[in-house]
């Protein structure tokens, strides 16, 4: 057994330390996450304490959030130019499905995640699938590359036969941590939990927009020992 207590925080579990976060909003300015370089750098100076190795900032790409990959990089250059740090910084997005995900992925002009650049990190509305969300996924794996659908656990109108196609059909899930400290909401949380203990999840993420938001949920919030001695099955997981 990896915990004895029945309950225990992420802080004190030890399974950040050299962890890879996947998911992240601490690109400045770009979105609805971190707005000021200052943050940034707060938030990567926390982020060698706790001990996370590399990030990958994964700004908002949606057609309320047209952000260009031009752009993106642009910025993304003007954080590597001021933090100094070693935590490693990578640059990818997360791109809702939506008119505007269908055009860019036509077009090729795409930010994916990981080593190989063959994984791209997709959302949907929180409250209503896409159209044809299947298909939009079939096609993405048939252009090449992987989808990881991100927190799917707060995908309100998902059920449990959504989540087994889901990983029938060889999609990765992307699981929040701040989710699964019941930083969305109990049904979150719970759906959450069900999730990880059914394997059903790849890899996780911070899904961080706002550093208090974060340490909250990892420095203040108990999780159960089953659950916790799931994490590190998909900790640190590479793609």
């Amino acid at each position: 057994m990896l915990f004895f207590n029945t309950k225990k925080k992420l802080i004190d579990t030890g399974v950040l330390g050299g962890a890879v976060d996947w998911h992240s909003h601490i690109l400045p300015g770009v979105d609805d996450g971190v707005r000021t370089m200052e943050e940034s750098l707060a938030t990567l100076a926390y982020y060698e304490k706790i001990g996370i190795s590399e990030v990958w900032l994964t700004p908002h790409i949606m057609e309320d959030i047209p952000n260009t990959t031009e752009e993106l990089r642009a910025s993304y250059e003007e954080l590597k130019a001021a933090y100094d740090g070693p935590v490693k910084l990578n640059l990818a997005a997360e791109n809702m499905l939506d008119n505007l995900f269908d055009e860019r992925l036509a077009a090729g002009d795409l930010l994916p995640v990981g080593a190989k650049g063959d994984h791209l990190l997709v959302e949907t509305s929180y409250y209503q699938p896409p159209i044809d969300l299947y298909g939009t996924l079939k096609r993405v794996m048939e252009l090449g590359y992987q989808p990881i659908l991100a927190h799917p656990e707060r995908y309100r109108y998902m059920e449990e036969h959504d989540y087994e196609a889901l990983v029938g059909m060889k999609v990765k899930l992307q699981l929040n941590l701040v989710s699964l400290a019941g930083g969305y909401g109990k049904l979150a949380q719970d759906k959450a939990q069900s999730l990880l203990l059914k394997g059903y999840y790849s890899l996780w993420g911070s899904d961080l927009h706002h550093l208090p938001h974060f340490k909250e949920a990892i420095h203040e919030k108990a999780l159960k020992k089953e659950v916790l001695e799931n994490l590190p099955s998909i900790h640190n997981c590479l793609i």
